[in-house]
């Protein structure tokens, strides 16, 4: 019985040994030396794993570059310096990419929301939207739970009295909290002026509707179109901002103070 334990014992440990070798064989074999340059690439990288250049970690996107299926100016936050360390890892040329930065589509901030009901529910902006929108009256308005400061992995979210307020030099425009906003009020623009304007008002009814629910959206009123020469223009019910023209605008301070609800925001 004795003999029998240990023979079967020695038998289970010879072929785990056989299969192993054949294993570390095979894989020396069969292994595809990876391109030096991907740990070079990956190096320059921030390692955040953002998913803001399409690819899921900073790994496949290092190796999509190598297969020249990816762009050095990809990599939204490391911004230009990363862009041009990989382009010098490659030996490519990259073209300046103009900067793009996370903008907020409302304006009311807590004190101003009108309210509907007191809401009880789970204390994030994707329960309480699809919990009868939550509490407030609008309901193209942010909500103020604070989803997309969760969401943004570089710290360029704050809320401020209950409304997102976006940090312009931390912003790398990975799109984070715009894919996690219920109310899609999250958008990125291309910064094309240093006197940047755009709405914050995301609410597509008719001026005497919007005044129901809020104080501060727009009524299409038309006087932004008026001051700017159609570079602002109202389509179905809201002001829009052609964004590549904004350069033009010679008095961005009169657009803002013009506009009767307070509606266009300066960055």
């Amino acid at each position: 019985m004795a003999n029998t334990v240990i023979t079967s014992i020695l038998s289970m440990a010879g072929l785990g040994l056989f299969f192993a070798s054949v294993l570390a064989f095979m894989n020396q074999k069969l292994k595809v030396e990876e391109d030096p340059r991907v740990e070079k690439i990956a190096g320059v990288l921030p390692g955040v794993n953002c998913g803001a250049c399409a690819f899921t970690n900073c790994h496949l996107y290092a190796e999509a570059l190598i297969k020249g299926k990816a762009q050095p100016d990809q990599c939204r936050a490391g911004g230009e310096q990363v862009a041009s360390a990989i382009s010098e890892i490659l030996g490519v040329k990259v073209k300046k990419r103009i900067k793009e930065i996370a903008t907020v589509h409302c304006g009311a901030d807590a004190s101003k929301r009108k309210k509907k009901a007191t809401y009880l529910g789970i204390k994030t902006c994707v329960a309480a939207h699809n919990i009868f929108g939550g509490e407030i009256l609008c309901e193209y308005g942010c909500l103020g739970y604070g989803d997309c400061r969760e969401a943004c992995p570089f710290g360029a979210v704050k809320l401020v009295d209950g409304l997102p307020e976006i940090d312009k030099d931390k912003c790398t425009a990975c799109a984070k909290c715009v894919v996690v906003c219920p109310r899609n009020i999250i958008s990125l623009q291309k910064m094309e002026s240093k006197d940047f304007l755009y709405i914050t008002c995301n609410n597509p009814s008719k001026g005497a509707e919007t005044r129901k629910v809020c104080p501060v959206g727009c009524i299409a009123c038309g006087i932004c179109q008026k001051v700017t020469d159609g570079i602002f223009y109202v389509e179905n019910n809201l002001a829009h901002v052609r964004s590549e023209r904004i350069k033009e605008i010679v008095n961005p301070q009169e657009v803002v103070g013009k506009c009767p609800t307070k509606c266009i925001a300066k960055l």
